[in-house]
């Protein structure tokens, strides 16, 4: 099995980054999980409420059956976001094209999770599609 089919076997998944505008990618990865019937966790520290489903400020603040994060952020959140989930033992990180950071990466390769930071994209893996909810 590859990084990719491995990270989506996982049943939860938190999206850090979420964003409650519709043309951000941190709000499609969203959708993406939602379109494929996957429970997703946004995460957005200034948010209530994005595409439904109630935000979360942190990584520490997620429900303790998250086992899978996408990351969408600047990579230098991108840093603190997975040492947070490391921390919280998330060992299915997966950042989005753009929120790499060669610190966080190295961090979870050393932890032993699996990476994807390849420029691989969320959105291609689960078909999302922009018109459906």
């Amino acid at each position: 099995m590859n990084d990719i089919e491995q990270f989506l076997q996982n049943n939860v998944f938190a999206v850090a980054g979420a964003s409650a505008n519709r043309a951000k990618y941190g709000n499609k990865v969203v959708r993406a999980y939602k379109q494929n019937s996957r429970t997703v966790h946004p995460l957005n520290p200034q948010m209530p409420e994005i595409e439904g489903l109630p935000a979360f400020a942190s990584v520490a603040d997620l429900p303790d059956d998250v086992n899978a994060i996408s990351v969408v952020t600047p990579p230098t959140v991108t840093l603190q976001i997975v040492r947070e989930a490391l921390r919280r033992n998330i060992k299915n990180i997966w950042m989005q094209p753009g929120a790499e950071h060669p610190e966080a990466i190295r961090l979870a390769v050393d932890a032993g999770a699996n990476v994807i930071a390849d420029g691989s994209c969320v959105l291609v893996a689960l078909g999302y599609r922009e018109n459906s909810q």
